[in-house]
């Protein structure tokens, strides 16, 4: 299969949807950050800027929460759906066009894939149990799938995947497209299992399978359970992994909304720990922001360990 090489070490960008809120977009709406694409494309763009001028090696589009059912729901059409998705792509280029330019540093562009919770509104994507079957699940990110594979993308971010079940679908859909590679991350509620239960390490086992899968690896969890995981990942596969946890807080799906504390603390301290445990690819989700990836990257970057720093 051929494509980008992608570098050993790799680091990734942080929150997009809670760090448009922080500019001051409004992602309350059933849409959550994929309202943006279409209303504040300007402002998807300075996000995606930001993490590259923090020291981003890959930024995800902002697809995460578009797909065909979710704009119905909302009154769009299906050709507002692919705009959308068309959109999250040519923006995501457009930024990278703008920091990078004709410069030799390298930039990869991730499509994010988001899962069919997301679009239940409810925090589903957190647990799961969707009581959906498995052919819908595979026709939902296949339809998605159909509109990005053709865009200035290097891969496909598979994200914040709670089960086994859907993991297998994005795969069974991924699969029709075979030119595409793709990490797959999964989102997990201790140091051994995905939000429904599922054993991480199994999880590793069926996506490692899948010749277009170059990482695998976990989201959207908690800082705290990151070591736990990785340790679980090496013992089931050599690809490399990925982590990019959130800042710690719980989804509200009632709110809407992210409460309690972060827990990051020192996230330069944290990148460092988890590669030196055997991640390689690592950036962050919801709740991280630019800074904290500029202070992971300075960090990577002076820790003698890295590859980072042997690269400078």
């Amino acid at each position: 299969m051929t494509g980008p090489v992608f570098p050993d070490l790799m680091v990734l960008d942080g929150g997009f949807g809670t760090e448009l809120e922080r500019r001051g977009c409004d992602v309350r709406g059933e849409l959550w950050s994929a309202e943006a694409l279409l209303g504040r494309p300007d402002l998807v763009e300075d996000v995606h800027a930001a993490y590259l001028a923090a020291g981003s090696d890959c930024i995800t589009t902002g697809s995460y929460q578009v797909s065909f059912e979710g704009f119905a729901e909302a009154g769009l059409s299906a050709a507002d759906t692919i705009r959308a998705l068309k959109a999250s792509m040519a923006i995501a280029e457009a930024a990278r066009r703008r920091i990078v330019g004709t410069s030799r540093r390298r930039a990869f562009i991730a499509a994010s894939l988001g899962p069919y919770g997301a679009i239940l509104h409810k925090g589903a994507e957190y647990h799961g149990r969707y009581g959906v079957p498995a052919e819908e699940l595979v026709a939902f990110h296949r339809s998605r799938l159909e509109h990005l594979q053709d865009g200035p993308i290097d891969l496909v971010a598979c994200e914040t995947v709670p089960s086994l079940q859907e993991a297998s679908a994005m795969l069974r859909a991924l699969s029709t497209f075979p030119h595409l590679r793709a990490w797959v991350a999964f989102t997990c509620v201790d140091g051994r299992h995905t939000g429904s239960g599922d054993e991480i390490a199994a999880c590793a086992r069926v996506a490692g399978k899948s010749p277009q899968v170059v990482a695998i690896g976990v989201n959207c969890t908690a800082p705290a359970h990151v070591g736990m995981l990785i340790e679980c990942l090496k013992a089931e596969t050599t690809s490399p992994i990925v982590v990019y946890p959130n800042s710690g807080q719980q989804w509200d799906a009632e709110a809407r909304a992210w409460t309690g504390r972060s827990s990051i603390g020192d996230y330069g301290a944290l990148a460092v720990e988890w590669h030196r445990r055997g991640a390689t690819w690592l950036g962050g989700c919801c709740g991280t922001t630019p800074a904290d990836i500029a202070r992971m990257r300075a960090a990577l970057t002076a820790d003698p360990d890295s590859d980072l720093r042997r690269a400078r």
